[in-house]
Protein backbone atom coordinates (compact mmCIF):
# COMPACT_ATOMS: atom_id res chain seq x y z
CA UNK A 1 0.00 0.00 0.00
CA UNK A 2 2.54 2.57 1.29
CA UNK A 3 4.83 1.51 -2.10
CA UNK A 4 1.58 2.27 -4.11
CA UNK A 5 1.10 5.64 -2.68
CA UNK A 6 4.67 6.21 -2.87
CA UNK A 7 4.20 5.74 -7.09
CA UNK A 8 1.13 7.73 -7.26
CA UNK A 9 3.08 10.44 -5.72
CA UNK A 10 5.83 10.07 -8.38
CA UNK A 11 3.72 9.72 -11.35
CA UNK A 12 2.18 12.98 -9.98
CA UNK A 13 5.34 15.09 -9.52
CA UNK A 14 6.99 14.10 -12.81
CA UNK A 15 3.55 14.78 -14.50
CA UNK A 16 3.51 18.91 -13.34
CA UNK A 17 7.52 19.14 -13.68
CA UNK A 18 7.25 17.35 -17.30
CA UNK A 19 4.48 19.99 -17.92
CA UNK A 20 5.73 23.07 -16.53
CA UNK A 21 9.28 22.15 -18.46
CA UNK A 22 7.21 21.96 -21.63
CA UNK A 23 5.69 25.32 -20.87
CA UNK A 24 8.56 26.95 -19.96
CA UNK A 25 9.99 25.90 -23.34
CA UNK A 26 6.96 26.48 -25.21
CA UNK A 27 6.52 30.13 -23.62
CA UNK A 28 9.87 30.82 -24.94
CA UNK A 29 8.91 29.56 -28.51
CA UNK A 30 5.90 31.51 -28.60
CA UNK A 31 7.82 34.80 -27.80
CA UNK A 32 9.96 34.03 -30.32
CA UNK A 33 7.36 33.70 -33.13
CA UNK A 34 4.97 36.55 -30.94
CA UNK A 35 2.34 34.20 -30.69
CA UNK A 36 0.16 34.38 -27.54
CA UNK A 37 1.91 31.68 -25.53
CA UNK A 38 -1.58 29.63 -24.56
CA UNK A 39 -1.98 28.75 -28.58
CA UNK A 40 1.73 27.41 -28.14
CA UNK A 41 0.63 25.64 -24.92
CA UNK A 42 -2.08 23.77 -26.45
CA UNK A 43 -0.36 22.95 -29.49
CA UNK A 44 2.40 21.24 -27.04
CA UNK A 45 -0.20 19.55 -25.10
CA UNK A 46 -1.87 18.15 -28.45
CA UNK A 47 1.75 16.92 -29.60
CA UNK A 48 3.06 15.54 -26.36
CA UNK A 49 -0.79 13.87 -25.76
CA UNK A 50 -2.55 12.54 -28.55
CA UNK A 51 0.60 12.66 -30.34
CA UNK A 52 3.51 11.13 -28.51
CA UNK A 53 1.03 9.68 -25.28
CA UNK A 54 4.09 11.54 -22.81
CA UNK A 55 0.92 13.45 -21.30
CA UNK A 56 -1.89 10.77 -19.86
CA UNK A 57 -4.21 12.70 -17.16
CA UNK A 58 -7.53 11.80 -17.99
CA UNK A 59 -10.04 14.77 -17.61
CA UNK A 60 -12.12 13.14 -14.39
CA UNK A 61 -8.79 12.36 -12.81
CA UNK A 62 -8.53 13.82 -9.30
CA UNK A 63 -4.87 16.07 -10.55
CA UNK A 64 -6.94 17.11 -13.66
CA UNK A 65 -9.62 18.33 -11.98
CA UNK A 66 -7.74 20.00 -8.96
CA UNK A 67 -5.35 22.31 -11.45
CA UNK A 68 -8.68 23.14 -13.56
CA UNK A 69 -10.11 24.78 -10.16
CA UNK A 70 -7.42 25.98 -8.10
CA UNK A 71 -5.62 27.17 -11.15
CA UNK A 72 -8.97 29.40 -12.34
CA UNK A 73 -9.66 30.50 -8.98
CA UNK A 74 -5.73 31.70 -8.93
CA UNK A 75 -6.17 33.05 -12.45
CA UNK A 76 -9.59 34.98 -11.58
CA UNK A 77 -8.20 36.19 -8.12
CA UNK A 78 -5.71 37.90 -9.82
CA UNK A 79 -7.59 39.51 -12.45
CA UNK A 80 -9.04 41.36 -10.40
CA UNK A 81 -6.18 42.15 -8.11
CA UNK A 82 -5.07 43.84 -11.00
CA UNK A 83 -8.50 46.37 -11.59
CA UNK A 84 -8.32 49.71 -10.28
CA UNK A 85 -11.16 50.61 -8.70
CA UNK A 86 -10.68 54.02 -10.25
CA UNK A 87 -10.61 53.35 -13.48
CA UNK A 88 -13.76 51.40 -12.98
CA UNK A 89 -15.98 54.13 -12.14
CA UNK A 90 -15.67 56.14 -15.34
CA UNK A 91 -16.47 52.89 -17.62
CA UNK A 92 -18.94 51.58 -14.86
CA UNK A 93 -22.17 51.33 -17.61
CA UNK A 94 -20.45 49.72 -19.76
CA UNK A 95 -18.63 47.64 -18.01
CA UNK A 96 -21.75 46.24 -16.09
CA UNK A 97 -23.82 45.89 -19.46
CA UNK A 98 -20.90 43.61 -20.68
CA UNK A 99 -20.64 41.77 -17.78
CA UNK A 100 -23.97 40.29 -17.31
CA UNK A 101 -26.42 41.11 -19.79
CA UNK A 102 -23.46 40.92 -22.48
CA UNK A 103 -22.63 37.12 -21.26
CA UNK A 104 -26.22 36.30 -21.59
CA UNK A 105 -26.92 37.99 -25.66
CA UNK A 106 -24.09 35.89 -26.37
CA UNK A 107 -25.25 32.63 -24.89
CA UNK A 108 -28.65 33.43 -26.80
CA UNK A 109 -27.30 34.59 -29.89
CA UNK A 110 -24.41 31.08 -29.91
CA UNK A 111 -26.87 28.70 -28.20
CA UNK A 112 -29.33 29.68 -31.28
CA UNK A 113 -27.16 28.86 -33.75
CA UNK A 114 -25.82 25.17 -31.65
CA UNK A 115 -28.92 24.22 -31.49
CA UNK A 116 -29.75 24.94 -35.40
CA UNK A 117 -26.42 23.53 -36.30
CA UNK A 118 -26.17 20.41 -33.86
CA UNK A 119 -29.81 19.70 -33.69
CA UNK A 120 -29.62 19.56 -30.00
CA UNK A 121 -32.48 20.17 -27.33
CA UNK A 122 -32.06 24.18 -26.20
CA UNK A 123 -30.72 23.16 -22.85
CA UNK A 124 -27.34 22.09 -23.92
CA UNK A 125 -27.29 24.36 -26.89
CA UNK A 126 -27.18 27.23 -24.42
CA UNK A 127 -24.33 25.17 -22.31
CA UNK A 128 -22.22 24.98 -24.99
CA UNK A 129 -22.91 28.51 -25.42
CA UNK A 130 -22.50 29.76 -22.01
CA UNK A 131 -19.07 27.26 -21.81
CA UNK A 132 -17.53 29.86 -24.16
CA UNK A 133 -19.32 33.21 -23.90
CA UNK A 134 -17.26 34.69 -21.32
CA UNK A 135 -13.43 36.55 -22.40
CA UNK A 136 -9.98 35.74 -20.88
CA UNK A 137 -8.14 38.07 -18.40
CA UNK A 138 -5.12 35.40 -18.31
CA UNK A 139 -5.09 35.91 -22.68
CA UNK A 140 -5.89 39.58 -23.38
CA UNK A 141 -3.89 41.08 -20.36
CA UNK A 142 -0.60 39.99 -21.52
CA UNK A 143 -1.66 41.40 -25.06
CA UNK A 144 -2.01 44.66 -23.53
CA UNK A 145 1.57 44.32 -21.54
CA UNK A 146 2.64 44.70 -25.77
CA UNK A 147 0.44 46.55 -27.12
CA UNK A 148 0.00 49.95 -25.15
CA UNK A 149 -4.07 51.69 -26.04
CA UNK A 150 -6.11 54.26 -25.23
CA UNK A 151 -6.53 53.91 -21.25
CA UNK A 152 -10.33 53.37 -21.24
CA UNK A 153 -10.68 51.08 -23.48
CA UNK A 154 -7.94 49.30 -22.24
CA UNK A 155 -9.22 49.28 -18.90
CA UNK A 156 -12.84 48.44 -19.85
CA UNK A 157 -11.94 45.33 -22.07
CA UNK A 158 -9.53 43.93 -19.16
CA UNK A 159 -12.22 44.87 -16.82
CA UNK A 160 -15.06 42.94 -19.00
CA UNK A 161 -12.74 39.92 -19.36
CA UNK A 162 -12.60 39.11 -15.73
CA UNK A 163 -15.75 40.67 -14.03
CA UNK A 164 -17.89 38.62 -17.43
CA UNK A 165 -15.64 35.15 -16.50
CA UNK A 166 -17.30 34.80 -13.49
CA UNK A 167 -20.72 35.26 -14.72
CA UNK A 168 -19.83 32.89 -17.45
CA UNK A 169 -19.12 30.35 -14.60
CA UNK A 170 -22.30 30.81 -12.99
CA UNK A 171 -24.74 30.74 -16.04
CA UNK A 172 -22.75 27.62 -17.10
CA UNK A 173 -23.21 25.92 -13.64
CA UNK A 174 -26.98 27.14 -13.72
CA UNK A 175 -27.29 25.63 -16.75
CA UNK A 176 -25.41 22.48 -15.84
CA UNK A 177 -27.58 21.89 -12.68
CA UNK A 178 -30.92 21.93 -14.98
CA UNK A 179 -28.89 19.56 -17.22
CA UNK A 180 -27.90 16.93 -14.46
CA UNK A 181 -30.70 17.70 -12.40
CA UNK A 182 -32.60 16.24 -15.03
CA UNK A 183 -35.11 19.35 -15.18
CA UNK A 184 -36.76 21.35 -17.78
CA UNK A 185 -35.38 24.88 -18.67
CA UNK A 186 -37.22 27.40 -16.27
CA UNK A 187 -35.90 30.78 -16.73
CA UNK A 188 -37.21 31.87 -13.48
CA UNK A 189 -35.62 29.34 -11.52
CA UNK A 190 -32.63 29.90 -13.23
CA UNK A 191 -32.40 33.60 -12.95
CA UNK A 192 -33.31 33.37 -9.60
CA UNK A 193 -30.18 30.81 -8.74
CA UNK A 194 -27.54 33.74 -11.23
CA UNK A 195 -28.63 36.34 -8.99
CA UNK A 196 -28.61 34.27 -5.65
CA UNK A 197 -25.14 32.50 -6.48
CA UNK A 198 -23.78 35.57 -8.34
CA UNK A 199 -24.65 37.78 -4.75
CA UNK A 200 -24.01 35.33 -2.46
CA UNK A 201 -20.61 34.83 -3.91
CA UNK A 202 -19.79 38.94 -4.00
CA UNK A 203 -20.85 38.54 -0.31
CA UNK A 204 -18.45 35.39 0.72
CA UNK A 205 -15.34 37.15 -1.47
CA UNK A 206 -16.18 40.51 0.13
CA UNK A 207 -16.13 39.18 3.75
CA UNK A 208 -13.12 37.42 3.40
CA UNK A 209 -10.77 39.61 1.66
CA UNK A 210 -12.00 42.21 4.18
CA UNK A 211 -11.13 40.60 7.21
CA UNK A 212 -7.68 38.89 5.72
CA UNK A 213 -6.79 42.44 3.90
CA UNK A 214 -6.79 44.17 7.61
CA UNK A 215 -5.13 41.31 9.23
CA UNK A 216 -2.32 41.87 6.82
CA UNK A 217 -2.39 45.71 5.74
CA UNK A 218 -3.28 47.72 8.96
CA UNK A 219 -1.09 49.14 10.46
CA UNK A 220 -2.10 48.16 14.08
CA UNK A 221 -4.43 45.25 13.13
CA UNK A 222 -1.85 43.95 10.48
CA UNK A 223 -0.48 40.79 12.66
CA UNK A 224 0.15 38.89 9.14
CA UNK A 225 1.86 41.36 7.23
CA UNK A 226 5.02 39.21 7.28
CA UNK A 227 3.16 36.42 5.54
CA UNK A 228 1.55 38.51 3.31
CA UNK A 229 2.22 36.61 -0.27
CA UNK A 230 1.12 33.34 1.57
CA UNK A 231 -2.47 35.58 2.67
CA UNK A 232 -2.97 36.31 -0.90
CA UNK A 233 -3.41 33.01 -1.67
CA UNK A 234 -5.23 31.99 1.55
CA UNK A 235 -7.62 34.75 0.29
CA UNK A 236 -7.99 33.36 -3.40
CA UNK A 237 -8.31 29.76 -2.25
CA UNK A 238 -10.65 30.02 0.89
CA UNK A 239 -12.81 32.61 -1.07
CA UNK A 240 -13.24 29.85 -3.82
CA UNK A 241 -13.76 27.00 -0.89
CA UNK A 242 -16.48 28.51 1.05
CA UNK A 243 -17.94 29.99 -1.59
CA UNK A 244 -18.45 26.44 -3.26
CA UNK A 245 -19.38 24.86 0.21
CA UNK A 246 -21.93 26.92 0.87
CA UNK A 247 -23.46 26.28 -3.17
CA UNK A 248 -22.89 30.01 -4.07
CA UNK A 249 -20.37 31.42 -6.71
CA UNK A 250 -17.11 30.54 -5.79
CA UNK A 251 -15.16 31.74 -8.81
CA UNK A 252 -17.26 34.99 -8.20
CA UNK A 253 -16.08 35.12 -4.61
CA UNK A 254 -12.65 34.55 -5.31
CA UNK A 255 -12.70 37.26 -8.12
CA UNK A 256 -13.85 39.70 -5.99
CA UNK A 257 -11.54 38.78 -3.19
CA UNK A 258 -8.84 39.78 -5.95
CA UNK A 259 -10.56 43.33 -6.81
CA UNK A 260 -10.82 43.85 -2.55
CA UNK A 261 -7.12 42.64 -2.09
CA UNK A 262 -5.44 45.09 -4.72
CA UNK A 263 -7.63 47.57 -3.89
CA UNK A 264 -6.77 47.72 0.00
CA UNK A 265 -5.81 51.71 -0.85
CA UNK A 266 -9.24 53.10 -0.50
CA UNK A 267 -9.87 51.29 2.86
CA UNK A 268 -7.01 53.31 3.95
CA UNK A 269 -4.63 50.43 3.93
CA UNK A 270 -1.21 49.68 2.23
CA UNK A 271 0.53 47.16 1.22
CA UNK A 272 3.20 49.34 -1.05
CA UNK A 273 6.22 47.36 0.98
CA UNK A 274 4.98 44.09 -0.37
CA UNK A 275 3.83 44.99 -3.67
CA UNK A 276 6.70 43.94 -5.89
CA UNK A 277 6.68 40.82 -3.91
CA UNK A 278 3.12 39.93 -4.44
CA UNK A 279 3.18 41.32 -7.79
CA UNK A 280 5.78 39.02 -8.50
CA UNK A 281 4.80 36.04 -6.93
CA UNK A 282 1.05 36.16 -8.62
CA UNK A 283 2.06 36.43 -11.90
CA UNK A 284 4.54 33.86 -11.77
CA UNK A 285 1.87 31.58 -10.49
CA UNK A 286 -0.70 32.92 -12.98
CA UNK A 287 1.73 31.77 -15.73
CA UNK A 288 2.20 28.15 -14.15
CA UNK A 289 -1.17 27.34 -14.17
CA UNK A 290 -2.03 28.47 -17.54
CA UNK A 291 1.28 26.61 -18.86
CA UNK A 292 -0.44 23.42 -16.94
CA UNK A 293 -4.42 23.74 -17.41
CA UNK A 294 -4.14 24.46 -21.57
CA UNK A 295 -1.20 22.15 -22.06
CA UNK A 296 -3.53 19.36 -20.22
CA UNK A 297 -6.62 20.75 -22.54
CA UNK A 298 -4.29 20.05 -25.44
CA UNK A 299 -3.35 16.76 -24.46
CA UNK A 300 -7.25 15.85 -23.79
CA UNK A 301 -8.55 17.24 -27.23
CA UNK A 302 -10.91 14.15 -28.91
CA UNK A 303 -9.67 14.79 -32.20
CA UNK A 304 -12.15 12.17 -33.31
CA UNK A 305 -14.77 14.53 -31.76
CA UNK A 306 -13.22 17.25 -33.55
CA UNK A 307 -13.10 15.93 -36.48
CA UNK A 308 -16.78 14.86 -36.39
CA UNK A 309 -18.02 17.94 -35.06
CA UNK A 310 -15.47 20.38 -36.93
CA UNK A 311 -17.94 22.15 -39.79
CA UNK A 312 -20.85 23.19 -37.22
CA UNK A 313 -18.23 24.00 -34.57
CA UNK A 314 -15.91 26.20 -36.93
CA UNK A 315 -19.45 27.91 -37.98
CA UNK A 316 -20.69 28.61 -34.45
CA UNK A 317 -17.19 30.00 -33.21
CA UNK A 318 -17.79 32.28 -36.53
CA UNK A 319 -20.88 33.15 -35.53
CA UNK A 320 -19.53 34.19 -31.94
CA UNK A 321 -16.89 36.30 -33.78
CA UNK A 322 -18.98 37.80 -36.21
CA UNK A 323 -22.02 38.56 -35.36
CA UNK A 324 -22.49 37.81 -31.16
CA UNK A 325 -20.03 39.85 -30.03
CA UNK A 326 -20.47 42.80 -32.37
CA UNK A 327 -24.15 42.88 -31.77
CA UNK A 328 -23.23 42.50 -27.74
CA UNK A 329 -20.70 45.53 -27.69
CA UNK A 330 -23.02 47.36 -29.88
CA UNK A 331 -26.22 46.64 -27.22
CA UNK A 332 -24.31 47.27 -24.06
CA UNK A 333 -21.47 49.89 -25.17
CA UNK A 334 -23.35 52.41 -27.60
CA UNK A 335 -25.88 53.34 -24.82
CA UNK A 336 -23.62 54.73 -21.96
CA UNK A 337 -23.68 58.47 -23.50
CA UNK A 338 -21.39 59.59 -20.26
CA UNK A 339 -18.58 57.75 -22.07
CA UNK A 340 -19.76 58.35 -25.68
CA UNK A 341 -17.11 56.04 -27.25
CA UNK A 342 -16.09 56.79 -30.86
CA UNK A 343 -17.15 53.53 -33.53
CA UNK A 344 -13.30 53.17 -33.50
CA UNK A 345 -13.48 52.12 -29.84
CA UNK A 346 -16.61 49.81 -30.42
CA UNK A 347 -15.45 47.99 -33.72
CA UNK A 348 -11.84 47.66 -31.17
CA UNK A 349 -13.76 45.92 -28.16
CA UNK A 350 -16.02 44.45 -30.85
CA UNK A 351 -12.86 42.60 -32.54
CA UNK A 352 -10.95 41.90 -29.05
CA UNK A 353 -12.31 38.77 -27.07
CA UNK A 354 -10.52 35.61 -26.70
CA UNK A 355 -11.42 32.19 -24.99
CA UNK A 356 -9.36 31.11 -22.53
CA UNK A 357 -8.75 29.38 -19.36
CA UNK A 358 -12.30 29.94 -17.69
CA UNK A 359 -13.80 28.23 -20.92
CA UNK A 360 -11.09 25.94 -20.96
CA UNK A 361 -11.69 24.56 -17.26
CA UNK A 362 -15.28 24.66 -17.91
CA UNK A 363 -15.16 22.41 -20.73
CA UNK A 364 -12.60 20.28 -18.63
CA UNK A 365 -14.61 19.85 -16.13
CA UNK A 366 -18.58 18.90 -17.79
CA UNK A 367 -16.27 16.44 -19.51
CA UNK A 368 -14.79 15.19 -16.48
CA UNK A 369 -18.70 15.06 -14.92
CA UNK A 370 -19.44 13.08 -18.29
CA UNK A 371 -22.11 15.25 -19.15
CA UNK A 372 -23.99 14.01 -22.48
CA UNK A 373 -22.74 15.75 -25.50
CA UNK A 374 -19.78 16.65 -23.58
CA UNK A 375 -17.33 15.78 -26.62
CA UNK A 376 -19.39 18.16 -29.01
CA UNK A 377 -18.46 21.25 -26.12
CA UNK A 378 -15.34 20.19 -26.10
CA UNK A 379 -14.65 20.63 -29.17
CA UNK A 380 -16.78 24.17 -29.71
CA UNK A 381 -14.79 25.51 -27.21
CA UNK A 382 -11.40 23.82 -28.18
CA UNK A 383 -12.44 25.72 -31.80
CA UNK A 384 -13.28 28.98 -29.64
CA UNK A 385 -9.68 29.10 -27.90
CA UNK A 386 -7.72 28.55 -30.79
CA UNK A 387 -9.53 30.44 -33.66
CA UNK A 388 -9.93 33.20 -31.37
CA UNK A 389 -6.44 33.67 -29.98
CA UNK A 390 -5.12 32.91 -33.36
CA UNK A 391 -6.69 35.11 -35.21
CA UNK A 392 -7.82 37.95 -32.50
CA UNK A 393 -5.11 37.76 -29.74
CA UNK A 394 -1.96 37.87 -32.46
CA UNK A 395 -3.77 40.79 -34.56
CA UNK A 396 -4.62 43.06 -31.57
CA UNK A 397 -1.54 45.10 -32.07
CA UNK A 398 -2.43 45.35 -36.27
CA UNK A 399 -6.62 46.40 -35.67
CA UNK A 400 -5.42 49.04 -32.50
CA UNK A 401 -2.96 50.84 -35.13
CA UNK A 402 -5.53 50.71 -37.98
CA UNK A 403 -7.98 52.36 -35.75
CA UNK A 404 -5.68 54.95 -34.47
CA UNK A 405 -5.99 53.31 -31.01
CA UNK A 406 -2.54 52.76 -30.05
CA UNK A 407 -0.03 54.93 -27.82
CA UNK A 408 3.64 55.29 -29.08
CA UNK A 409 6.22 55.34 -26.34
CA UNK A 410 6.43 58.40 -24.94
CA UNK A 411 3.17 59.79 -25.78
CA UNK A 412 0.39 60.55 -23.03
CA UNK A 413 -3.02 58.41 -22.60
CA UNK A 414 -4.74 60.84 -22.27
CA UNK A 415 -8.70 59.71 -23.19
CA UNK A 416 -10.22 62.77 -26.37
Amino acid sequence: MESSTTDIIHHILILLLFIITVGMLAGRLASWLKLPDVAVFIIAGMVLGRGLHLINAASSSLINQLILTVGSALILFDGGRNLRLSGLKKVWITLSLLSVPGVIITTAVVGTAVHFLFGLDWIFSLLAAAVIASTDPASIIPVFKQVKIKERVRETVESESAFNDATGSILTFALLAAVTGGKSLQIGNMAWDFVKTAVGGIVVGAVVAIILTYLVAHFRLGVLKDYTTIAMIVVALSSYLIGDMLHVSGFMATFVAGLIWGNADTMGLSMDDKLEETGTFADNTSVMMRMLIFILLGSQVDFRALGDYFWPSLVAVLILMFIARPLTVLLCALPDRKVKWSWRELLFMMWVRETGVIPAALSGMIVGMGVAHAGMISAVTFMAIMLTILLQASTTGFVARKLGLEIKSGDKTRDV
